[in-house]
């Protein structure tokens, strides 16, 4: 290989690669977490590198060359290539100290983790945790989260999984709630009922429906891709909400609703990228999150 050749800067590739897959400099900036100007003048200094002109406006957007679509697929080939390297150096990581990125749910994110977050930070103080609360899977291959808690079993090739636990989900509602609509005694009768859903798809419903009820999709009068937002909702009187068994059974403004409805099966799963599961401090993480979630909701079935 000629070396002397290779005479451009890879940030600059990356802010060249980034740009195209966001469609502007300004989103660029915000998915690398730095100014709109400095992604602006990377490009300009690898075209200039490379004397090629890599974009142009469209509108309020930047689209692509010929010369551009060409060199895509090569950059994006170094970003993956880069993307290894660090996978592979952090998965050799020694030291348990530094960030580990956990990815969970809203729910559990929010009650299910702060208690095991408290014991990493007490016996491993310089370990730096940050959570990504969201129902959207993260993206582990592409170092999105380092851990993900997810409620399946992952089927992504360069992960490892474990089942750790494994909750039910049932109806919840508070008891104002389910007086005013006549305390139903009866699937039909609590059919009848405001519920609570993510959208107005009909996979909430489908999935009730399986296990007795007869709902129609206008029985879903509040809607909220958040699952707290919901819980809220349900905890104010409103409706009636899905909810795990280990967090609406501790909360005491809501009761099941319909208690001879089956539940649902809610597995926990803890997954990471097969590099960083050689990580001590990863793996510290992990074993922790592992326990905590099994004496929280219950060890795997």
């Amino acid at each position: 290989m000629d070396w002397r050749a290779i005479t451009f800067d890879w940030n600059r590739v990356r802010a060249f690669l980034v740009t195209a897959e966001e469609g502007s400099f300004s989103a660029a900036a915000r998915a690398l977490g730095v100014s709109q100007p400095t992604i602006g003048r990377q490009v300009a200094a690898l075209e200039q590198e490379l004397d090629v002109t890599l974009f142009e406006r469209v509108g309020h957007g930047l689209e692509p060359t010929e010369t551009g679509l060409d060199l895509i697929e090569h950059a994006r080939a170094m970003g993956e290539a880069a993307n290894r390297l660090s996978l592979t150096a952090a998965g050799r990581a020694t030291t348990i100290a530094g960030p580990v990125i956990v990815a969970a749910s809203e729910v559990a994110a929010a009650h299910l983790l702060p208690p095991i977050v408290a014991r990493v930070r007490a016996e491993h103080p310089a370990v730096q945790v940050e959570i990504v609360a969201s129902t959207a899977v993260s993206d582990l291959q592409r170092r999105e989260a380092d851990i993900a808690v997810r409620n399946f079993r992952p089927q992504e090739e360069g992960l490892v999984a474990r089942k750790v636990a494994e909750d039910r989900a049932r109806l919840y509602a508070t008891p104002g709630y389910l007086a005013s609509i006549g305390d139903p005694q009866t699937p039909e009768a609590l059919s009848k009922g405001d519920f609570i859903g993510f959208d107005s798809g009909p996979a909430l419903m489908n999935g009730l429906n399986a296990l007795g009820l007869s709902l129609t999709i206008d029985r879903f009068v509040l809607l909220s891709g958040n699952q707290l937002a919901q819980w809220a909702l349900c905890k104010a009187g409103l409706g009636i909400a899905i909810m795990p068994e280990s967090v609406a059974d501790a909360e005491p403004t809501v009761v099941r609703a319909l208690e001879s409805l089956p539940p649902f099966p809610v597995p926990y799963w803890l997954t990471t990228h097969r590099e960083l599961r050689t990580s001590r401090r990863i793996r510290v993480v992990f074993d922790l999150l592992a326990e905590g979630l099994a004496a929280a909701v219950g060890d795997a079935a």
